[in-house]
Order: C-alpha cells, then structure tokens, then sequence
C-alpha cells in the first residue's frame, strides 16, 4: 500500500459524519457572500445595463440620464478600465463590451446608494445599438459554420478496417440540451480597499486565483495587490468556476473608483439570462458491431454549443472525446470535437464537464441498436465491457476493468433484477396503457484535470501553543463536503480528536497559485496537500516526543491526541507535547503542497494518460410510463458507486444521491428554450424562472432510492485510499434515460428501436409511444432549443440492419 493511501490506527477518516456547517446551514445562521454587505458600512450597489438584443454593434451609450437618478454614484464603463477590459481567460470576453454577444449582455454597470436606485439608475442609460444578424441555435452555427477554438480528433486502430470488419453497420444523429446549474445562491461579490490600496473581494467563486488573476489584470495590478477569498458557496456545480471572475472585477473597479465597498448580486433573472450553462450538444455517429454485437469501430463527430466566448469550452470537449468510450472497449475509433460560436451565454463547467455529454452519446448509440442487434440492451452493453488489457481511444490503459463488472453485478444483486424483469413483462403484458421498464447502465470516469498544470494542490496549518489546530487549503466549500473531509484527514494525520481542528475560509493570501475546486479533484488534491502539511508537523512533534519519553522518534505514535511509545506505557498528551515543542523553539505551523504523478498528456495527438484513476459505478432504475400522456414516475433506483475507501461514508453517498438527481433533471426535466424566431426577442431565454424551468423536486425523487458504496475498493496513489466522488453519479442518471426508452417502445411491437429526445420530457416521451405504436421512429420530437429533428438518424439505422 503507498504511502499517500495507508491509514494510520483509529483514522478520523472513514468515520461516517454530518457536513461540517450543517447546523448552520439548517438553522439560517451559515453567512455567504452576499449576507456580508450588511457588516459592511456605506456599501454601494452595483446593477447590470442589459441589452435585450442577441446581437448588435454599440452606436451610443449615454449615461448622463442615469446619473440624475436620486441615489446615483456612478457608472462604470470600459472607459473607467485602467487595465485589462476583459473578464476570461481567453481574451475573448470584453468586460464592458462594444459589441452585444447575446440576449441580456451588461454593457455598464449602475452604482448607487440603494439597490433600487441602482435599478433606476440602470433603467435610465440609454444603448443604441446597430443590430446585427445572430445565431440562436446549435444547428444554425453549424450551418453557418460558425466555430472558434481548437477542433481536436482522437484517432485509435483503423477505423476503416473495422467498419470492413463490422456485420452491422448503423448511423444517426442525436442533439441534446444544456442545463441550468440553479445553484440557490446566485453570483455574488463584494469588494473593498484599504488604507494601503490592497484590493479584497469577498466572491462567490470556485476558482479564489483566478478570480485575483482577473481582479487585478482588469484594475492594472498586480496579484499580490489583490486578496480573493471565498466563506462558503450555496452550490456551484461548475457554473462558479470561471463565470465569477467578471461579477468580482466589476465590484473591485467600482470600489477603486469610488473608495467605498462595492456590491454585486445577480438577482435570479439576471443569473439565468447573463450565465453559462451545461454545453448542449449535437452528435453525428457510425458504428460498426461484429456478429456477436462487439463493437468494432466508431466514427463520430461532436459539437458543442460554447456560446459568444468560449470560456471552458475547448476543454469540455476534450473531455466529452474522452469519454465517449464510458465502459465500452473501442477498437477502432475517430471521434472529431468542435465548439460552435452562437450568440448566447458563453457556456461553461458543468458537473461532469463534457463527460456526461461524450458518455450519453455512447449511451444512446447503445440503447438505439440493441432491439436492431435482437440482443437485451443490458446484454448488449454486457459483451462491449472493458477487459484486461486494454486502453482507451486515447491510449490510457483501462487498470481495473474488474470494477466495472463488480459495480454492474452488485447492482444487478441488490436490485433483484432477474426477479424485476419478469413481473415487469407480466405488469406490461396484461396493462395496455401503462407499461414499466427497468434498465442498468454503468460508469468510467475519468479524475484529474484535462490541463496537467492545474493538477495541483496547496496547505497552510498552523498549530497553536494551547494545541488546537487551524487548517487552510485551496479548495472551496459549495456544500459539497470537502470543508468536512479536509477535517477528517488533517485529524488523522495529526492523530488527534477532531474537535481539536478548525478550518479557515479559503483565500488567497493563504495558500497562492490554487487550482479550481472542479473536475472532482478537490479531495485529491487538497486532501494530499493537506496530508503533506499535517505530516511535516508530525516529524517535528515525534522528535520532540521521542526525546520527552526516552525513545526513538521511529517508534512514537501518536494516536487520538496522545503520543506514546511502543511496548511501553509511557505516554505524552497532545497539549503537552505542543508547548513543550513551543518552548524548544520548534516550527508549528508547515505549508504542504500535492502535484498528482504520473499523468501525461498530448493535446496535439490527443493521446496520453490525462486521468489518475477511474472512478467507477452502475444504476438499476425502474420507471413506469403513462400511453395517454407520456408522463412517467421513477420506482425504484439502485446504485453501486465506487469510491475507493471511503473518506466520509455520510457525504459520499449525499454527493452520489444529488449527483444522480441532477443528473435525471438534465436528461427528463430541464427543457431550456430560447427564442429562435425573427420576432423583436429572438435569442431572449424563455426558461428564466423557476415557473417555466421545472428542476427535479420531492415529487420526483425515486420512490425507492438505494445507494451502497462499493467495498474493499481502496485506491493506490489516493489520499488514504479514497476516490472521487462529485461529479460521477450525476451520469449514473443515463439509467433512468434507457428506462424511459424501453417502456416506451413496449408500447410497440417487440424488438423495435425507438429514439427518444433529451430532455425526455413527458412530452418527449409520449412522441417516443406514438412512433413505438406506428413501428415509426422518424421523429425524434422536440429538442432542447426547439427544433425538430427528422429522420436521418432513425431511417439510416433501420435500414443499416445488413452485412456491411
């Protein structure tokens, strides 16, 4: 076992525990960005001037009007910019733009002495603008051929041969949606300036460096002028990773300008109209299956809608290429990436980060060409499993193959599948209007940035002369747990109780240079940094034992905050062993740092081993489908999730529940729609409120929701043998998706294929019966940006049913 992964005697890591704020959370009492305003005194407040029109060249922006409103300070422009005008790291997002990109782009901000005369104040500015032509929808981009940012291809074996090679040959087309993160607290920032003209931004971001990176490059500093940090997040799911950056440099411009403290918070609206969402995607496929249904070769072309800007967008592709394999072996694969430029909100990180986009269409492919194949889909994706020795499209060697099948056999165990599937053909077989469907699907995920570089982490403890210890470390807390787990791992280094350790917020002067908290990396990063810090505490405290209890250093433990020596009944208490070490003059307080080893990576070739580990895991749901209307419920779901050895059993399994939740909204519920058509409000987001964009609730949790983790699963090389856990179940959620595919075509004849929409709204769902009655799948039904896509898909993969 390496060093990185053993655990030491009674570990604090391991032990099952609440969230470490959830008595605040609960009781109203845990303070965000935004509650700080009112500690703060004489605080402006900052409003967007939004344009209401996708696209268009500034001609006149009039801010007099504005400034006669009662309340009024100031408004900012990008002539007040004594920097950088732009908020990305791209150089492709102008803060106060002269061109209007999208529906709702701020051009300036309002400040004023009250948030409503803010509002005045913006209301008041006057924009005129020349309106230009504007491409709202992913299949106009690609008509257009309109694209920025790289076009990768990843290419393995010959792909040529192996469709020569293949008995089935089918093609088709899928197009999916974005997603909304709805995170309930929206952007948010609040800077201020000191006597000394230091910069401090209290943000709502995932990403505390790079917000200072953005803050000072804007204002013209530099970073060590400017402190970023971070309390806590009411949820991120990606969309605070680089999005921020922009809200945050416009309060730090206008508390520069103006000497006072400076607000911004996006109301709802705002949030919805002005931030990125999940990339919607469009793919084009062929696929070529043996005999015996293996696949034999794959050549595919995906597309993502990245938006105005492109922001993350050239990484979330290269990470939906990554995983277009999910748990399948391909031997013979081209997969080309492309991002199209629309005029939308620049499209962002998203929970998964183009895996969930690259794993559903493989999904899709294999839940389309099951019933063509005449094989189960469970069989189906049963005989394509990874096996030992092989690798991925890209050229990383798939090491634990085994889990994929012990994750898929488990669920199939505890779910009583076999048994399930069997009163499931009796239920369809005698009710005519109502069928049900339980399908498994599985999980191969990838951990560790795309970028080698920011697979980094860094720690600050400190240790104080009354023994009590205080931790800082890079990542950022969203409720996600990692504030809990860093806990637990510092108190087992340390050996001590886990009272005895308190975390600080995350900021930028403590710990510098920091990588987002994303990607699932959080815990291993930081955790291992954190490990690293509390370990050099250690060797100096155990010196310092040894020579209290007449021992060698190599034979001290310490152990629940006693530090004793091997067969001998002396024993040192921790408090007294921290102020003896004081007295001797011995270094209390150890910055730690992690870079995660063995990772390499070719952009160019798109070939390597970008991904430390897999993480791997399987679903059984079972859903039951209204004929008349198309509206279904979720009975029953199963998980086997693996991560690893478990840090924090309680937050492991609320992270795999929320994430497959999450998940299932993206796929069934959250139908984002944007106005497409020639009307004065075209590219105008009409899912701007909760009212008319439905997010999965209560009512449609599964009735029944069992998770179990994955035992004996320790993982080499992790921080005390855990694995990733926040973004890998949301893609468990493919389950429910084939489900809802299968019970629909049990409205039909056996063995037919039937193409289902994403979302799979009721609405889709119904489309999808009504083509299983007519034995016709030509119509794929209503997409997430309102288009309608025909045919080619369906007709080319029915009638490719031959020897190739």
């Amino acid at each position: 076992m390496s060093y990185l992964s053993q655990r030491p005697e009674k570990p604090v890591v391991g032990v099952p525990m609440p969230h470490e704020s959830a008595a605040l959370h609960v009781t109203g009492a845990a303070l965000y960005t935004d509650d700080l305003v009112h500690r703060t005194k004489d605080v402006l407040h900052a409003y967007p001037v939004q344009v209401m029109k996708a696209h268009g060249t500034i001609t006149a922006l009039r801010t007099g009007p504005a400034l006669a409103v009662p309340g009024v300070v100031r408004v900012l422009t990008g002539a007040d910019v004594p920097g950088v005008n732009d908020a990305g790291m791209k150089h492709d997002e102008p803060l106060f733009p002269d061109t209007v990109m999208f529906h709702g782009h701020a051009v300036a901000w309002v400040l004023a002495e009250t948030l409503e005369a803010a509002r005045l104040g913006a209301a008041a500015v006057e924009v005129e603008l020349d309106e230009l032509p504007s491409l709202v929808t992913l299949g106009e981009a690609i008509e257009a051929g309109s694209f920025h940012g790289a076009r990768p291809e990843m290419l393995s074996g010959d792909v040529e041969a192996g469709f020569a090679d293949s008995a089935h040959v089918f093609t088709g087309e899928l197009q999916f949606s974005d997603q909304e993160h709805f995170y309930l607290e929206t952007h948010a920032a609040l800077a201020h300036i000191d006597e000394a003209e230091q910069v401090f931004v209290q943000s709502s971001t995932q990403h505390p460096s790079e917000t200072q990176e953005i803050v000072a490059h804007v204002l013209g500093l530099h970073s060590h002028e400017v402190t970023v940090q971070c309390l806590r997040m009411g949820g991120g799911f990606g969309g605070k990773e680089m999005q921020p950056h922009g809200f945050a440099a416009v309060a730090a411009l206008g508390a520069k300008l103006t000497g006072r403290p400076v607000r911004v918070r996006l109301n709802r609206t705002q949030d919805l109209t002005m931030s990125g969402k999940r990339h919607g995607f469009h793919a084009r496929w062929k696929i070529g299956f043996d005999a015996d249904g293996r696949i034999r070769a794959l050549d595919a072309t995906l597309t993502a809608d990245g938006g105005w800007s492109l922001d993350l967008s050239e990484p979330v592709v290269a990470r939906a290429l990554c995983h277009i394999d999910n748990t399948y072996w391909i031997p013979n694969a081209r997969i080309a990436g492309r991002v199209a430029r629309t005029n939308k909100v620049s499209n962002t990180a998203f929970r998964g980060f183009g895996g969930p986009q690259g794993m559903l269409v493989i999904e899709d492919i294999m839940g389309r060409c099951a019933p063509l194949l005449g094989l189960d889909p469970t069989e189906l994706r049963e005989r394509n499993f990874y096996r030992p020795g092989q690798s991925t499209p890209y050229g990383q060697p798939v090491v634990q193959p085994e889990r994929i099948s012990a994750v898929w056999q488990q669920v199939r165990d505890n779910a009583g599948t076999a048994d399930r599937e069997r009163e499931i053909a009796a239920f369809n077989a005698t009710h005519p209007h109502t069928k049900r469907a339980l399908a498994i699907t599985g999980i191969k995920f990838g951990i560790s940035f795309n970028l080698t570089a920011f697979n980094q982490g860094g720690a600050l403890v400190l240790i104080y002369k009354d023994g009590s210890v205080l931790i800082n470390h890079g990542g950022t807390e969203m409720g996600q747990g990692l504030h809990t787990k860093m806990l637990q791992v510092a108190a087992t280094t340390l050996g001590i109780p886990l009272p005895k350790v308190r975390l600080a917020p995350t900021r930028t002067d403590k710990v510098p240079n920091t990588s987002a908290t994303a990607a699932s990396a959080g815990t291993d990063l930081n955790g291992a940094a954190v490990k690293n810090a509390c370990e050099q505490l250690r060797e100096r405290l155990l010196a310092v034992a040894a020579t209290q209890l007449g021992a060698n250093a190599a034979d001290v433990r310490i152990v629940e905050g006693v530090a004793r020596t091997l067969g001998s009944d002396r024993e040192l208490a921790w408090d007294d062993l921290v102020r003896t070490a004081y007295f001797q003059r011995v270094q209390l307080s150890a910055a730690g740092f992690y870079r995660t080893e063995g990772l390499h990576w070719d952009a160019k070739t798109f070939q390597g081993s970008p991904f430390k580990y897999f993480s791997h895991g399987a679903a059984a749901a079972e859903v039951e489908v209204d004929g008349f209307t198309g509206a279904y419920r979720i009975r029953r779901v199963d998980i086997v999730h693996d991560v690893g050895d478990s840090l924090s059993p309680m937050i492991d399994i609320g992270q795999i529940e929320g994430g497959f939740v999450q998940g299932a909204g993206w796929l069934t519920l959250e139908d984002m729609r944007w106005d497409s058509s020639d009307g004065p409000h075209r590219g105008r987001l009409l899912t701007q409120a909760a009212s008319t964009y439905k997010l999965p609730s209560f009512s449609e949790m599964p009735e029944e929701f069992h998770v179990t983790l994955l035992r004996n699963a320790g993982e080499e090389g992790a921080v005390y043998g855990s694995k990733a856990v926040g973004e890998p179940p949301l893609m468990l959620a493919f389950s429910v998706r084939e489900a809802l595919r299968q019970a629909a075509a049990a409205f039909g004849p056996r063995g037919i294929s039937v193409e289902l929409a994403s979302p799979a709204t009721p609405e889709a769902v119904y489309w999808a019966i009504q083509a299983a009655r007519r034995n016709d799948t030509s119509r794929n039904g209503r997409t997430g940006d309102g288009t309608v896509v025909e045919g080619d898909a369906t007709r080319s993969g029915t009638e490719a049913l031959s020897g190739a």
